[in-house]
C-alpha cells in the first residue's frame, strides 16, 4: 500500500482544469473611438498538464477551452445587403454598441511552480500562447427607440495572441495580448481609417486540479 501511495505521489499533476474572468482593453483605436460600459471575457476549459523533470514543477500544458468577449465602444456597424459599413458616433447617440464574439480556444503553455505533492498552495508562471476559433461573432446597436444587430463576417475567425498567468494559490493574474486585429484586415470606418483595433486583457483566473 505504501508503495502504491508513493507511486501515485510521484505522478501528481496540477492545474488541469481553470475558469477565467476578464476586462478586454481595446488597443489602436480609431480616432475618436472610446470604449464604454465592462467590455468583459469569461472563459474555461482543460488543459492537459505534462511535466517534464522528475519533481513535476517545470512542463508544459495543452488544452481546449470556451472563452466569450464583449466589445463595447461607439462604434456603430451595420449591414445592408450583406454590405457591413462602420462609423464612429457620438455617445449621447447610442445606449449601447459592441462587438460579441464565442471562441473555442486552444492554449498552450511554458508551465513553472513551486509545488510538491503534498503542497497544494505554491507558486506559478506560466506563460504561452492561445489560438482562438470564433465560431461565432455579432455586432448589435441599441438606441432609444430600439436595438438591432447581425452575424458579423468581418470578425477574425482565427486569434491568436501571447499570455501569462503568475500568482499563489487560489488568486492568479492572468494576460493576453492579442497578436492580430479584432476585425478582418483592410476593414475601415466610413471616413477611411483603419479599424486595426487589438486587445489587451487583463483578469483572474482560477486553476483547478
Amino acid at each position: 500500500m505504501a508503495q502504491e501511495i508513493e507511486s501515485l505521489d510521484e505522478r501528481y499533476l496540477e492545474d488541469q482544469f481553470y475558469v477565467g474572468l476578464g476586462f478586454n482593453f481595446m488597443l489602436d483605436r480609431p480616432t475618436n473611438v472610446v470604449q464604454r460600459s465592462l467590455s468583459y471575457n469569461l472563459q474555461g476549459g482543460f488543459i492537459k498538464d505534462i511535466p517534464f523533470n522528475r519533481n513535476r514543477n517545470f512542463g508544459i500544458g495543452i488544452g481546449l477551452g470556451y472563452g466569450v468577449n464583449s466589445f463595447y465602444s461607439n462604434i456603430q456597424a451595420e449591414e445592408n445587403n450583406g454590405n457591413i459599413t462602420y462609423q464612429v458616433v457620438s455617445t449621447d447617440a447610442i445606449v449601447r454598441s459592441k462587438f460579441e464574439t464565442h471562441t473555442l480556444e486552444f492554449p498552450f503553455e511554458l508551465r513553472w511552480r513551486t509545488s510538491t505533492a503534498s503542497e497544494y498552495k505554491f507558486w506559478r508562471v506560466y506563460a504561452g500562447a492561445k489560438f482562438g476559433y470564433v465560431f461565432s461573432g455579432r455586432s448589435r446597436l441599441v438606441l432609444e427607440e430600439g436595438s438591432n444587430g447581425f452575424s458579423n463576417s468581418d470578425l477574425q475567425d482565427w486569434q491568436y495572441g501571447l499570455t501569462l498567468s503568475f500568482g499563489y494559490n487560489t488568486w492568479n493574474i492572468r494576460a493576453y495580448y492579442a497578436l492580430n486585429p479584432l476585425l478582418n484586415d483592410g476593414i475601415q470606418l466610413d471616413n477611411g481609417e483603419a479599424i486595426d483595433m487589438r486587445v489587451l486583457r487583463i483578469g483572474v483566473i482560477f486553476y483547478i486540479l
